[in-house]
């Protein structure tokens, strides 16, 4: 069976003047960026170091973490956290998740063209045929076929395209989220275990010095020299001592497995610290620059502006449903009854089948798609400016420790050195029989706090560095 029609002039020029009807506009609403609802400068007060509000000639965020940080086993242990960290792994996942999605989006506004052969075989019997003689009917095709191409008038398939891109976009900066709080995460839990090996050493030494003691008031308490209470409350410093060895030790054993859970593999034990540095971090002062410039440059705040665009984006998808779908099918190439005939004269055909759905009746269920459409654009508006002003927070929050926290050490230094020398006098006036040993264990206890108090208030402000270097948006760059 021969198909044979008038020749079509151009099929292609026909395609492409229908492809032109496609506009490119959409009907979503244009994108306006939401005031920042936080004020312009940094609190200011007693709690706050006098700072430049101006851009710093590196900004913090642009500072990789190999230069920020000084420690070679805490670089070491980050590096092995970055490869190895099951939430950042899935967070690349989702990129190329939402990368292929994006890619599905953006073929839609192509025409998809499919290759086609085809044949068709059938034995007609003698009772059916018109002639009263059985007849084999034959045909057989070969050509392009266009499937069912979306006109996009509009602009509902160029309306997802640009949601799924935001999408994309999302994840990557959701990436860049995690990673940077990794990386803190990673610092401080390293700081962390750090300071409670010192703990642990400290509770070690006064151990020590609370068993001489004690033997020292036993002796005296058998030669009928020290009283029953002065046996007991020395006893009581050694229990003491003793049970925060326990303490400290479980203490060490949860940070490192704290520590191996974050970095997703076991820590090499070479890289564990033993103390707590002084310098974790080459800079010593973090000038914190604009609000408005820093804010707005943090990964989660990008990542809940491109949620934000892409739910603007998904409003001109949902008007788009209300107006009518033209589709087009077509196909193109040579039929022919005999498979020899396929390639010869005649043997030309094409077929064009447009298509046009007006919605016309929906019981207001498309209404009410661009009304959601609206409202979930209204909620991530909120959630926008709640993350720009959560981020506010931190970084004031950072700043007015840091403003406070030299002064801290300070007094807690100089706490330490006066207990120090009061335990110091009060052993020598035991030993000359001026004082009780009461006064000893006493200045001993007090000795103990301070020095235990110093080590968290060091570690209080390598965390608060750490803290702000997180906040201002460091940690991301290799």
């Amino acid at each position: 069976m021969k198909m044979t029609t008038r020749a079509l002039p151009s099929l292609t020029l026909g395609a492409a003047t229908l492809l032109a009807l496609a506009g490119c506009s959409t009907l979503a609403p244009k994108y306006e960026k939401p005031a920042v609802p936080v004020s312009a400068a940094w609190p200011s007060g007693p709690s706050y170091q006098q700072t430049s509000t101006a851009t710093p000639v590196q900004a913090i965020a642009d500072i990789p973490w190999r230069d920020f940080f000084l420690e070679e086993k805490l670089r070491n242990i980050i590096d092995l956290t970055l490869k190895n960290n099951r939430d950042l792994r899935i967070a690349v996942l989702n990129i190329e998740r939402a990368q292929a999605q994006y890619q599905i989006q953006k073929s839609d506004q192509l025409p998809k063209i499919n290759a086609v052969a085809g044949a068709s075989l059938q034995q007609t019997p003698e009772s059916l045929s018109a002639t009263g003689h059985p007849s084999t009917n034959s045909q057989y095709n070969i050509g392009l076929g266009l499937l069912s191409y979306e006109l996009d008038m509009f602009g509902r398939v160029q309306s997802l395209k640009a949601q799924a891109l935001e999408q994309f976009l999302a994840t990557e900066q959701a990436r860049r989220s995690i990673q940077i709080s990794l990386v803190a995460q990673v610092a401080t839990q390293y700081m962390a275990l750090a300071a409670d090996q010192e703990r642990l050493k400290l509770a070690k030494e006064t151990l020590v010095s609370q068993k001489d003691s004690f033997q020292l008031i036993q002796r005296r308490f058998d030669a009928g020299i020290s009283s029953a209470l002065d046996l007991q409350q020395a006893r009581t410093s050694v229990d003491g001592a003793r049970v925060d060895i326990a303490r400290y030790t479980s203490l060490v054993a949860q940070g490192i497995n704290a520590l191996s859970q974050l970095v997703g593999s076991p820590v090499p034990e070479n890289l564990f610290p033993t103390s707590l540095t002084e310098n974790i971090s080459a800079l010593k002062e973090i000038p914190p620059g604009l609000p408005s410039d820093v804010l707005l440059q943090r990964p989660d705040i990008l990542q809940a502006e491109n949620q934000l665009k892409g739910a603007n984006a998904n409003i001109g998808a949902a008007r788009a449903t209300r107006f009518p779908r033209i589709s087009l099918v077509s196909s193109v190439g040579y039929g022919s009854s005999e498979l020899s005939g396929l390639f010869k004269g005649g043997a030309f055909a094409w077929g064009i089948s447009p298509s046009i759905s007006l919605p016309i009746f929906d019981g207001g269920s498309s209404k009410a798609a661009v009304k959601i459409a609206e409202i979930d654009r209204d909620i991530l508006v909120s959630q926008y400016e709640k993350a720009i002003q959560t981020a506010f927070r931190e970084v004031a929050d950072s700043l007015a420790q840091r403003g406070t926290i030299d002064e801290l050490l300070a007094a807690q230094q100089s706490l330490t050195d006066a207990s120090a020398d009061r335990h110091h006098l009060s052993e020598v006036r035991f030993d000359k029989g001026i004082d009780s040993h009461l006064n000893v264990l006493d200045a001993q206890r007090s000795l103990y706090t301070a020095q235990q108090g110093l080590i968290e208030v060091r570690l209080t402000k390598a965390k608060n560095l750490v803290t702000l270097y997180k906040v201002l948006g460091g940690g991301d760059s290799k």
